[in-house]
């Protein structure tokens, strides 16, 4: 009998990620997300390649939108099988599906209205992709499990979750197979953490494996000096402060806004910085950071000690955590220097496109981009320096100072991946290099087949792997 391996998303694109198993009679579906990518969008509406009802379980790595925001739409479409995950990334993803949802049936609200208005119809449906109710019904499903702990899910089939140091809860997912009689072991990297990083442990390394499925999300490039990052934010901080203008950091919910706040705060106790007005305007991040102080034991040894001294780096002078609507309304209102940190990190919905309709065109402000931005997303109009944008239904021009640390990436570069890899004692089989941009993932592929010669692929959608 062959094992299969299907590439269902993040092939030649970042988001999307969505792989199926197939082995001993068995399917497993390794993530589940949502396609973040504006050309990519509509593949979110199509049924999904293999049928929900013929998968026997998820594994899921981590509660980002883009490995599991198609949950809710799986499970009502016949999915009944358990979704196999870390208890953080259990208790954020239902954050993340549920505020996803909201959200959805927001703005395809905010859509009907603004289209009736202009006598038009939008390229994506005018409904919302799935409902909160939706979203509540995958939740029962959530089935958690510890680090390093082997949880057999069928006969001969083994599944081992280990940190990835990329997100609170994420994980590497090493699956061991019974293929004929011979013992095989594909290693799904997730997303691949970054040593050093404050807040999460390092990610974890692994000395064998027959398939290795890694993200090459930042492939092709080395990050810059992390230390260079409290030296930027100070600047934008205290220029923006002389210029009385606001600061706008659209950040992802989880990992990002926290770590924000920590090198905030960090700022601030060493004086670098003045005391400003500090909103986080997102329910799902105010959320998400309570989860992080839920699990003490997943944090390093430098934040765990801070918080034992009670001196939590989520909580500061300043800081306010921004829930209801009229709140965030009553943020464009303010007056001086404020700090926004609101989502959604690609702008792609949420209450960060409310803030920079409002601010995105005053020269005295600062768009401060915090982490990756996907092809076509408003993120990446705005950082490739598009002189205007459209946003919610108008255009607006971009005269506000633009800017983006890309050391706040909490995926590995190009030196970080390799030295993943460069774990492994033996070369595998082969390495599937997927999440990432055609360019990243081809760049990265043929710098490690030359490097250490090795058998590498860089799957295209829908491209299935007969593994031997």
């Amino acid at each position: 009998m062959q094992t299969k391996l299907t590439f269902l998303g993040a092939a030649q694109n970042v988001t999307g990620s969505r792989y199926v198993v197939e082995t001993n009679g068995l399917r497993l579906l390794v993530d589940c997300g949502l396609y973040q990518e504006r050309e990519l969008r509509a593949r979110n509406w199509e049924p999904f390649a293999t049928p929900p009802n013929t998968l026997d379980a998820v594994l899921l790595t981590h509660a980002h939108l883009d490995h599991c925001g198609l949950l809710p739409k799986l499970v009502r479409e016949g999915f009944e099988g358990r979704v196999y995950c870390t208890a953080a990334t259990s208790e954020i993803a239902q954050i993340v599906l549920l505020d996803a949802a909201r959200i959805q049936e927001e703005d395809a609200e905010f859509k009907r209205r603004r289209h009736k208005r202009e006598g038009r119809k939008g390229r994506y449906p005018e409904m919302p992709l799935y409902t909160e109710d939706d979203a509540k019904h995958c939740l029962p499903l959530f089935t958690t499990l510890s680090y390093q702990q082997p949880l057999e899910i069928a006969d001969g089939i083994e599944v081992t979750y280990h940190d990835a140091g990329h997100i609170l809860g994420s994980s590497m997912i090493r699956l061991k197979l019974n293929h004929n009689g011979n013992p095989r072991t594909i290693v799904f990297s997730g997303d691949v953490g970054r040593w050093g990083k404050p807040i999460l442990r390092d990610p974890t390394l692994f000395e064998e494996a027959d398939y290795v499925v890694v993200e090459s999300t930042y492939g092709d490039r080395v990050h810059s000096d992390m230390g260079r990052i409290d030296d930027t934010l100070a600047e934008v901080v205290n220029t923006a402060e002389q210029a009385g203008g606001k600061i706008i950091i659209p950040s992802f919910a989880v990992e990002r806004s926290q770590e924000v706040l920590y090198r905030l705060n960090t700022l601030l106790r060493e004086d670098r910085i003045p005391r400003v007005a500090t909103l986080v305007d997102s329910p799902m991040a105010v959320s998400v950071t309570q989860v992080f102080q839920h699990h003490p034991d997943l944090l390093d040894e430098e934040t765990t000690d801070l918080i034992r001294r009670g001196a939590s780096p989520f909580d500061f002078p300043g800081l306010k955590m921004v829930r209801t609507v009229e709140e965030s309304k009553a943020i464009n209102r303010m007056t001086g220097t404020v700090v926004i940190i609101a989502g959604s990190g690609m702008c792609t919905g949420g209450r960060v496109k409310h803030h920079l309709a409002h601010q995105i065109s005053g020269v005295e402000n600062t768009i401060l981009f915090v982490g990756y931005q996907a092809a076509g997303t408003l993120g990446r109009q705005i950082t490739d320096g598009k002189r205007e944008v459209r946003i919610l239904g108008q255009v607006r021009p971009v005269n506000a100072r633009v800017l983006q640390i890309h050391g706040f990436s909490a995926h590995a570069d190009k030196d970080e991946l390799s030295r993943w890899l460069s774990g492994l004692k033996n070369p595998p089989r082969r390495l599937f290099v997927t999440h990432g941009e055609p360019d990243s993932a081809r760049r990265f592929a043929d710098f490690v087949a030359v490097r250490a010669g090795w058998d590498t692929t860089v799957p295209s959608y829908q491209d299935v792997a007969v593994l031997e």
